[in-house]
């Protein structure tokens, strides 16, 4: 019995798997719709599929720098409970996959599902095993890769990662100091989450929306309200020099030592190496941001337990 394009849709939708694994068991069983689900149910992907469904906004961030390639990739994979990111299998499945993305830079989260990720499994089937294993539904929600001279940082044991790039001369790409002062911008990025890295990269309609805020604030001030346009102008250009020492990485105080900005303690590390280095890029992953959380009544849990 042959099959076709919209057989492979319906074994989809009744199951939920993927359209391959669909394919394949509708190939082993020439098109038998029912064999081809108990295939699906035999193999576990069709309860692996039922999970799927669920709320994962938990689970790690990891980065992961190679020194000798000069490769560095962060990674978030979410899972359900927070119990699981401490999980010695999960947290080995997602350094696994930041080193597959660092050797082969796919280009988005599709292309790294069917790269191999052993000798058995490709990425997805993989990831399908886990939840299978580990019975939670886990997702590989995104992922950036960097080259260059990079220096990662972790806090929290996954919940927020951090990878800084440079832009530094042979003397300084060699030197500890720069990871050192890596380690340091990074744990700053990590605390202060600066959305900019100077006020250069700062979009002009954001400054402009900020402005007309300001304007509006001071105006709607009764203290304010009777002075010359050219005092409200310049009040508001100091005002937007504090949203850039709030909001731009290199003008932020350092945490280290408030005296000093970020980026004059990367011109001072370079000084003292006597080598050349520039900040030129960031990325921050905070576990969960923007997901949904899951909400469960202790009482109903409880409950459900003891049934």
């Amino acid at each position: 019995m042959a099959f076709t394009a919209s057989d492979v849709k319906i074994l989809r939708e009744r199951t939920g798997c993927g359209m391959m694994d669909c394919k394949k068991a509708l190939s082993e069983t020439n098109g038998d719709m029912d064999k081809a689900i108990d295939i699906l149910r035999e193999k576990g992907l069709a309860a692996a599929a039922k999970k799927a469904g669920r709320i994962a906004a938990e689970g790690m961030v990891y980065a992961y720098v190679d020194d000798a390639k000069k490769v560095g990739v962060i990674i978030e994979v979410n899972s359900e409970t927070d119990f699981v990111s401490k999980n010695a299998d999960f947290q080995a499945f997602v350094k696994k996959l930041a080193e597959i993305v660092a050797d082969k830079a796919p280009a988005d989260n599709d292309a790294l599902m069917e790269l191999p990720y052993d000798d058995k499994f490709n990425v997805a089937q993989a990831l399908q095993d886990k939840i299978l294993v580990i019975g939670e539904n886990i997702k590989i929600r995104r992922f950036a890769r960097f080259e260059g001279n990079l220096v990662s940082y972790v806090h929290g044991g996954g919940r927020i990662g951090v990878i800084v790039k440079f832009d530094a001369d042979d003397t300084a790409a060699n030197s500890d100091k720069l990871i050192e002062a890596g380690k340091d911008v990074a744990m700053q990025i990590a605390a202060l989450n600066a959305p900019y890295l100077n006020r250069e990269s700062v979009p002009a309609d954001v400054i402009e929306k900020e402005k007309e805020i300001l304007i509006a604030q001071i105006q709607n001030d009764p203290k304010n309200a009777k002075k010359p346009q050219n005092i409200i102008d310049k009040m508001v250009d100091g005002r937007i020099g504090k949203y850039y020492t709030l909001n731009c990485l290199e003008e932020q105080a350092f945490v280290k030592d408030g005296d000093i900005t970020v980026g004059q303690y990367i011109e001072n590390t370079a000084k003292e190496i006597g080598g050349k280095i520039k900040l030129v890029e960031y990325v921050r992953f905070e576990k969960g941001e923007g997901l949904q959380k899951r909400e469960d009544n202790f009482a109903d849990e409880v409950a459900s337990m003891v049934k």
